[in-house]
């Protein structure tokens, strides 16, 4: 009977230690880091992993579903392009020393796309809602060039 004992608490250790690792790996070093994490994982369709790289708030979170959804109803072969395409990081812009602007297309559709990498509890994480709403807030400072008003 003591060996059964024995065996269950040794199993139930390494479980432990298992899924001890894999939040672990879960961890990005850097800016850059965080961002290709994040990417890799959408690309290939591993939106769970994708959400371990992410800033976790509702509005991420929701942003993440209708990602998801839209991949989950592509085509196969769509999926099969995101899968093998690569990550091209175009510009990374510094704003101060927790935050960063990734500008990154990758080679299945190259359409230019910006993530804010945010330090978030000394973990580097992926701001989503701002690929989203960041065209929003610059229609607001555009300046009219062409007034007909005098």
């Amino acid at each position: 009977m003591n060996i059964r004992i024995i065996i269950l608490y040794l199993s139930l250790v390494f479980v432990g230690y298992s899924c001890d690792i894999k939040d672990k790996s879960a961890q990005s070093e850097n800016n850059i880091d965080a961002a290709r994490n994040f990417i890799r994982s959408a690309l290939d369709g591993k939106f769970n992993d994708a959400r371990s790289y992410m800033l976790q708030d509702s509005l991420n979170n929701n942003y993440l579903d209708v990602a998801e959804r839209s991949y989950k109803n592509a085509d196969q072969a769509v999926k099969d392009g995101y899968k093998g395409s690569t990550i091209i990081i175009h510009t990374v812009n510094d704003v101060n020393d927790s935050t960063s602007f990734v500008i990154y297309s990758n080679s299945f559709k190259n359409d230019h796309d910006t993530l804010r990498v945010i330090k978030s509890d000394n973990q580097w994480v992926v701001d989503l809602k701002y690929l989203y709403e960041h065209d929003a807030d610059t229609l607001l400072n555009k300046v009219i060039t062409n007034d007909t008003v005098k």
